[in-house]
């Protein structure tokens, strides 16, 4: 958004505004307070840079009237140049954007600088905590996993969870809708690499082009969240069945399963991301026809069996509306539905790409009696996944 004259003077003024009235305040409210004033300080030791950091963040933190005017400028700022924060990025239509998530898309990863580290560091990261080549990583990753459960006897199916502006690069920006491949690269070689290796892979990219060609297609991601809608969660369960069945890999089960509609309205988490309730305000929370499975036996919601021979290793994109409202009516819920038995699930907010191994290592019961893995992890993470992606012998 281009800041006009009249913008940059509004928000200049504000801002002397703040440092005029904000300071005197604080020495007012201390004074009465029966305190020193925090100022005195400046006074009271050598004005070294760590002294000056230290009296800057105490001030920061101890000043009542700044806690209470800074949410406002906050706003000022999002209203008059769309300014979200570090974590977000508003779209068009009031769409919003997880912001590491879109540096993946566009930030080609041979331009991360790489930090200096002492040559006994067997892994030199960058300074978002991956490798400097972290695509062999991965591959060595997956491909090591799909290897040690080969040798118990079991296969492994991987998802990746497209990034929200690899499905909707027009609610980014007008001119990523020209684009005619909106999917990164990087992305489609890992896939193309993946399925060369000979790793089955669930191509969710290609599932909702398709479906978005449909006359009338649901929104397949949420506006507010960087995680799938309602609807597109559905679909890469059905797509994730279909392809179980197909590959012979399981049977249709006999448990008697149904779906009960239940409406939700939150916020999303990328308008949480933002951290100023008067943002939140300015907009309506999202309405989501979600859908709980029941099972029909017992009259209540999906529960994970311990000794289904399905486990399923994933993110938050497994958790949104598992685990959190309405319940039992995420990914893991609703492909338990189409395959007619329960499963067994791990997961880790953000940390597919190596916590939910570890946690399985730490755990190897759970792979007792299983005959397939599934492992869901969101694009984004092929870059900046949580601890990058280590290998982690199964015991």
């Amino acid at each position: 958004m281009v800041e006009s004259r009249a913008q940059r003077i509004y928000l200049t003024v504000a801002f002397l505004a703040m440092i005029g009235v904000v300071a005197p305040s604080q020495v007012v409210f201390d004074l009465r307070g029966g305190d020193t004033p925090e100022i005195v300080e400046l006074f009271r030791q050598p004005p070294t840079r760590a002294n000056l950091k230290r009296l800057e963040a105490s001030l920061e933190n101890g000043c009542k009237l700044a806690r209470a005017v800074r949410p406002w400028m906050q706003f000022a700022r999002f209203v008059l140049f769309a300014d979200t924060g570090d974590k977000a990025l508003l779209g068009r239509d009031g769409w919003f954007f997880y912001r590491p998530a879109v540096q993946y898309l566009i930030e080609p990863v041979r331009s991360v600088p790489v930090r200096a580290y002492p040559p006994s560091d067997e892994k030199k990261k960058t300074p978002y905590g991956v490798t400097t080549n972290a695509r062999d990583d991965l591959f060595a990753a997956i491909t090591s996993f799909r290897d040690d459960l080969a040798k118990r006897g079991m296969k492994l199916l991987v998802m990746v969870a497209p990034n929200k502006a690899s499905v909707y690069p027009e609610r980014l920006a007008a001119r990523a809708a020209r684009k005619p491949e909106s999917v990164n690269p990087t992305t489609r070689d890992v896939l193309a690499r993946l399925k060369q290796d000979g790793i089955e892979v669930v191509d969710l990219f290609e599932v909702y082009a398709r479906a978005r060609q449909t006359p009338g297609s649901p929104e397949y991601y949420l506006a507010q969240d960087s995680h799938w809608s309602p609807q597109g969660m559905r679909l890469a369960a059905e797509t994730v069945a279909r392809r179980l069945f197909d590959l012979g890999w399981v049977v249709k089960g006999s448990t008697p399963y149904e779906l009960k509609a239940v409406p939700v309205k939150r916020y999303g988490d990328v308008l949480k991301m933002i951290r100023v309730p008067q943002v939140e305000r300015h907009f309506e929370p999202q309405k989501m026809n979600c859908t709980q499975v029941i099972n029909v036996e017992t009259g209540k919601p999906y529960a994970d069996d311990p000794n289904s021979p399905v486990l399923v290793l994933g993110d938050s994109f497994l958790r949104i509306f598992e685990r959190d409202e309405p319940g039992s009516g995420g990914f893991v819920a609703h492909l338990a539905y189409n395959l007619g038995f329960g499963l067994t699930s791990v997961i880790s907010d953000g940390g597919a790409s190596t916590l939910v191994r570890q946690q399985l290592a730490r755990k190897p019961a759970l792979l007792k009696g299983k005959k397939v893995v599934i492992w869901e992890f969101v694009e984004r993470d092929i870059r900046f996944g949580t601890e990058g992606w280590q290998v982690i012998p199964l015991p």
